[in-house]
């Protein structure tokens, strides 16, 4: 797909914590799809600075907040800057750029209010579960997957807000599902992380995970 950016401002999110072997070629590989947006939750590298001479504008946070609140600041950036649409985007080379241009297209040739990307399998255990429930309740089968985008005026001034409970990237994109809101579905190869996993070690990750599907099954029975 060819990328036009005269019909709409888009911003590709990038949430950043101790990416600095990477930040810099994933900013130079996405800024073709829109504006970068880089989310420094307070690393204790160079990954700002890097991100700054990469010409990407940067959020930085002073204290490390995690994953999902560096998302919703780099959403906030993005409605002061009036974007259209917020694509969010890992930092540590797993997702390839290319895939983008299907994001965008996506966007641009018709009413998509939500883009979900889906990998090809799922990274731990509790993924699989989580995309279980996802599957069976939407008939979408990986809701983690960080490569998301979002109509803004359909989708975030609509909820409110990206994260409010530590959805590991989920809830804005449950509540359009709940809403059942216009969506399509992209798939999105992953190549092989540098350094270790944001989540931290398989315990953990595995328990941040269960938890966000505690909360959205939480969710359902509240709304029935």
């Amino acid at each position: 797909y060819k990328v036009s950016r005269s019909r709409m401002k888009i911003a590709i999110v990038i949430p950043a914590y101790n990416e600095s072997k990477t930040i810099a070629k994933v900013i130079r590989d996405v800024k073709y799809a829109g504006t970068v947006i880089v989310v420094d939750d307070a690393s204790t590298d160079l990954t700002g600075d890097i991100a700054l001479k990469a010409k990407a504008l940067v959020v930085s946070h002073k204290i490390n907040s995690g994953y999902d609140a560096a998302i919703q600041s780099g959403f906030e950036k993005a409605v002061e800057l009036e974007m259209d649409v917020v694509i969010t985007f890992d930092a540590d080379g797993q997702h390839r750029s290319t895939v983008l241009a299907e994001f965008v297209h996506s966007f641009e040739s018709s009413d998509v209010d939500l883009v979900l990307g889906a990998r090809f399998r799922s990274a731990r255990f509790s993924e699989f579960i989580f995309n279980i429930y996802g599957k069976i309740r939407f008939g979408t089968g990986d809701l983690l997957c960080g490569l998301k985008g979002y109509r803004l005026s359909s989708t975030y001034y609509r909820y409110g807000a990206f994260n409010t409970y530590n959805s590991i990237g989920t809830e804005l994109a449950l509540f359009c599902l709940r809403k059942h809101l216009f969506k399509t579905v992209v798939s999105v190869p992953i190549d092989s992380r540098l350094g270790k996993p944001r989540l931290g070690s398989v315990v953990k990750s595995n328990i941040l995970i269960m938890r966000s599907l505690i909360f959205a099954i939480w969710a359902d029975i509240r709304g029935l």
